[in-house]
């Protein structure tokens, strides 16, 4: 009877021991990013990618512990080609897999369909780099973004147009996209408002890759300057043939354009650009030349543009948790409008609609090729 009463209390220890320490194992927690890894745009979506999985492998080392218990973050990444309906199937497939937090997607194209997923999910979605103001005007909790809008892009892009170019007359151009379109229409409304003629407003798409008929109809039209809202992998092409036709006008881009490897799109074209971006450049930010030596570091290649971005959220959606003392998604999305994180690319708080309080453009020109800072405007 003894014995069996010994057997039973070292049954029940053991047990309590166990209970005790599953209470102590390590949690795994999911934090998802979407991007195009595949089209045109790859090189950006990677980027941030690498951005995203530079700061999880940083937190893992440091080690990270919520709610007493030791976690260890994992990224979940998905690919939307840049395409609105993947964009919305993995966006699926992340909730479907749990993740407590996403940060993308990189364009507005697949930002705000995806968004609605997340919304019904009750999941964070912070964005590095979707800039139509409709991303954060849907009335959804979940939407956060750490760039500029191009309701900010767009005029400070056109008011430097005006202001420091002196351009008359401008023809502008979009790739049908709601990252184009949304830019250009903010420009397009800024640029009258601040004197400029618009000679036209022509449609391409973001797979096009021969401008030829669209440049020589504005070559006619003879304008000071052409604004296009693209990405690069448009943008790039669109300098280059503008060139090689003899158009002598700037051409003038948003943050899409604004990239690292414009000279290899463009090539000696480049020179003719000046564009924006929506938020601080690598090179203005004060974490900026160490993140660049880290980022170089891990993947043996330089930043494309928003993988500083992506870094940050990451550790603003930890910074959640913290102050959350919990992984649950709900108890993280809660937390999440008292944000006040100073990271890479500076201080973020965020206002009612997920915005950031103080946005700011950067205006860059490219000289033999590589970004050159010409001016910040603190929106």
């Amino acid at each position: 009877m003894i014995k069996s009463l010994l057997t039973g209390c070292a049954a029940a220890a053991a047990l309590s021991f166990a209970l005790s320490n599953a209470a102590y194992a390590d949690t795994t927690v999911k934090i998802g990013h979407v991007a195009p890894l595949t089209g045109g745009s790859a090189h950006q979506g990677k980027d941030n990618e690498n951005g995203a999985r530079l700061a999880i492998e940083e937190i893992n080392a440091k080690g990270l512990v919520i709610g007493g218990q030791k976690v260890t973050l994992q990224l979940d990444p998905q690919d939307d080609a840049g395409d609105p309906r993947q964009a919305t199937q993995v966006a699926q497939k992340l909730v479907d897999d749990k993740v407590v937090a996403v940060v993308g997607h990189e364009t507005s194209g697949t930002s705000i369909p995806a968004s609605k997923i997340y919304s019904d999910a009750g999941i964070v979605q912070i964005s590095p780099s979707a800039t139509n103001p409709k991303y954060t005007e849907q009335g959804f909790k979940t939407t956060y973004r750490v760039v500029a809008t191009d309701a900010q892009q767009g005029p400070a892009l056109a008011n430097y147009a005006a202001k420091e170019l002196h351009v008359k007359k401008i023809a502008i151009v979009d790739d049908s996209t709601a990252y184009g379109q949304g830019l250009s229409q903010q420009f397009e409304t800024a640029a009258k408002a601040a004197g400029m003629t618009v000679v036209s407003h022509d449609a391409t798409n973001d797979k096009a890759v021969d401008f030829r008929a669209i440049l020589t109809k504005i070559k006619g039209e003879n304008p000071d300057a052409i604004m296009i809202g693209a990405m690069d992998a448009t943008g790039g092409p669109f300098a280059k043939q503008a060139k090689q036709l003899g158009l002598r006008a700037k051409i003038l881009a948003g943050d899409g354009v604004c990239t690292a490897n414009i000279a290899d799109l463009a090539g000696n074209a480049a020179d003719n650009i000046v564009c924006s971006q929506a938020g601080v450049g690598l090179d203005q930010m004060a974490g900026g030349a160490a993140f660049a030596a880290k980022y170089k570091k891990r993947y043996e290649q330089d930043v494309v543009l928003y993988s500083p971005y992506t870094y940050d959220a990451v550790y603003i959606i930890v910074d959640a948790m913290k102050r959350a003392n919990s992984v649950d998604p709900a108890k993280i999305l809660a937390a999440m409008p008292a944000t006040d994180y100073k990271g890479v690319i500076g201080q973020t708080t965020f206002d009612a609609k997920g915005d950031l309080k103080h946005g700011v453009i950067s205006i860059y020109g490219y000289k033999e090729g590589k970004r050159t800072f010409i001016n910040k405007v603190s929106m």
